[in-house]
C-alpha cells in the first residue's frame, strides 16, 4: 500500500536579490492565509539561465515556516490571494 504524502500549494509573494551574494534571487511563497511560507534561493549561473519562476509551487508541510509578524502575514495573505486569482499555478512569473 502506497501512502501519498500531504503537500501544500503556496503562491509567490516576494522576489528579492540577495545583498550578500551576487546572482542570488530569493523567492518567497506563502499560503493564501499568509500564515506559512516557503523560501527558495536560486543562483543564476549564466546570462542564458532559463528556469522560469512559477506563480505557485507545491511543497511538503515540513518545509514551511510560520509567519509570526501580523503585518507580514497580512501582506503575504493579500499577495498570495491576488496571485491565485490572476494566475494558474504553473504560470511563469
Amino acid at each position: 500500500m502506497s501512502e501519498r504524502s500531504e503537500t501544500v500549494r503556496v503562491w509567490l509573494v516576494e522576489r528579492t536579490y540577495s545583498d550578500d551574494e551576487q546572482n542570488l534571487i530569493i523567492l518567497v511563497y506563502a499560503t493564501p492565509d499568509g500564515e506559512r511560507y516557503f523560501r527558495k534561493e536560486r543562483a543564476l549561473t549564466s546570462s542564458t539561465d532559463d528556469r522560469p519562476t512559477t506563480a505557485a509551487v507545491t511543497v511538503a508541510p515540513s518545509n514551511l515556516g510560520a509567519v509570526d509578524d501580523p503585518e507580514l502575514r497580512e501582506q503575504y495573505a493579500t499577495e498570495a490571494s491576488r496571485m491565485a486569482e490572476v494566475h494558474e499555478p504553473d504560470d511563469a512569473i
